[in-house]
C-alpha cells in the first residue's frame, strides 16, 4: 500500500516523538511513521491524508493549504524532485538524513512559522532526533 501524505506532514514526521493533538491522533501518527520507517512508499496529496483524515478538524483550516505549499516548495528544492500531488516516493534513510539536517538548520521550516508545535520540533531537532519514531 501507499501512504497518502500532505506536504507539511513530511516535516511533522521528521520530529514525531509520540505527541499529538489527541491520543487517537498520536496512535495513528505512530502507525503511519512506522509504515514509512519500514519502507512503505508515500504519495503526496492536497487534501486530508492518512494522518489527518480521521481527525478532520485540523486539516480543513485555511492556513493548512499555505503550509502545504511552503513545505512542498522547500522540500522540492532540497530533494531535487517535485513534491506535488500524485508524486510517490520513499523516505529512505538518506532522504531522512538530508531532510533532518535542513530542518535542524531551519532551511525547510517556512511551513512551520505559525505552527503550535514548532518549539517542540525545534527541540527535537536540536537534540539530534534521538526520540523520533521515523
Amino acid at each position: 500500500m501507499t501512504v497518502l501524505i500532505r506536504p507539511h506532514h513530511l516535516l511533522c514526521l521528521l520530529t514525531f516523538v509520540g505527541k499529538g493533538y489527541t491520543p487517537a491522533f498520536t496512535a495513528n501518527m505512530a502507525v503511519i511513521a512506522g509504515r514509512l520507517a519500514g519502507g512503505e512508499a508515500l504519495r503526496i496529496t492536497d487534501g486530508p491524508d492518512d494522518i489527518c483524515a480521521p481527525y478532520m478538524g485540523h486539516c480543513l483550516e485555511g492556513s493548512i493549504a499555505a503550509r502545504d505549499a511552503a513545505a512542498a516548495r522547500d522540500a522540492s528544492v532540497l530533494l531535487g524532485l517535485p513534491i506535488e500531488v500524485g508524486v510517490e516516493l520513499t523516505l529512505t534513510p538518506a532522504r531522512i538524513t538530508v531532510l533532518r539536517a535542513a530542518f535542524a538548520q531551519h532551511t525547510i521550516r517556512t511551513a512551520c512559522a505559525a505552527c503550535d508545535w514548532a518549539q517542540l520540533c525545534t527541540g527535537i531537532g536540536a537534540d539530534g532526533y534521538k526520540q523520533a519514531v521515523l
